[in-house]
């Protein structure tokens, strides 16, 4: 158990590490460098999503042969209306916006920026409660380094998103104390559904294809909505599709060599 424990709070750690970065740059996060960070979130993400979630989704639900992609297809568009409708619910702001997403209310910018994060870190905190669950069903296939994979993999594309939450934040001319909370608490959702998956795993064994399926569903929801569209934003430049490439291809690897 304290295996798991450690491992549903990595990603955490890597979201307190990149708002912490708000005490050592004094100038925020240079356009090409965001578009960067962005870009190899998306790939670990996409990444994840397919060799971390999709495959062990349809690989558990061989036994229906043929038919053995439905839990995954079912699973995926299910946690894509999932994150389409709390982005059309949650009143939220975009890094760089004035115009709020969702619906209207009287939050306050920082609020509604802390929020856009949050809601979106949701499908990975689900993601790593869903793999670790697996640990502790039986015949799930789920291996302790597999689920180590998928945690460590989001926790390294978290550094940069909460680097991404904190600087903006305090260009806003919030302190840099402050700053770092919000970065950090913007990540605390992720241990948080993790662990709510992982107290409702014996509920939840009938339906792990479809869980595992979900939650890369939700996760695809994010980088094709929210991310990608960042990278492309400004002057054109290489540097998102580069990053994309690299956290593709590291989050392949981390997943290969530990699953």
């Amino acid at each position: 158990m304290g295996m798991i424990i450690l491992g549903i709070l990595i990603p955490f750690a890597g979201t307190t590490i990149g708002a912490a970065s708000v005490y050592f740059m004094r100038n925020g996060i240079r356009d090409h460098v965001k578009k960067g960070l962005l870009g190899f979130a998306s790939g670990i993400m996409v990444a994840a999503s397919v060799w971390s979630l999709l495959i062990p989704a349809m690989r558990i639900s061989a036994n229906l042969e043929r038919l053995a992609f439905l839990p995954a297809v079912a699973g995926f568009f299910c946690g894509i209306l999932f994150l389409m409708f709390l982005d059309g619910h949650v009143p939220q702001l975009q890094f760089e916006t004035e115009k709020p997403e969702g619906i209207s209310g009287t939050l306050k910018k920082t609020t509604m920026l802390v929020l856009a994060v949050t809601l979106h870190n949701i499908p990975e905190g689900m993601a790593v409660g869903v793999m670790f669950a697996g640990l502790l069903m039986e015949n799930s296939g789920i291996t302790l380094a597999g689920a180590y994979a998928l945690a460590i993999g989001i926790g390294i594309q978290n550094f940069p998103e909460g680097a991404i939450v904190s600087m903006p934040i305090h260009s806003e001319g919030i302190s840099k104390n402050r700053s770092f909370l919000y970065g950090t608490l913007s990540g605390v959702v992720e241990p948080a559904a993790a662990v709510l998956t992982l107290l409702l795993y014996r509920l939840l064994a009938p339906i792990l294809p479809y869980l595992l399926a979900f939650a890369a569903g939700a996760m695809m929801y994010v980088v094709v909505e929210e991310l990608i569209p960042e990278t492309a934003e400004g002057e054109h430049s290489n540097i998102g599709t580069i990053g994309f490439a690299v956290g593709f291809a590291l989050m392949m690897m981390l997943d290969v060599a530990l699953g």
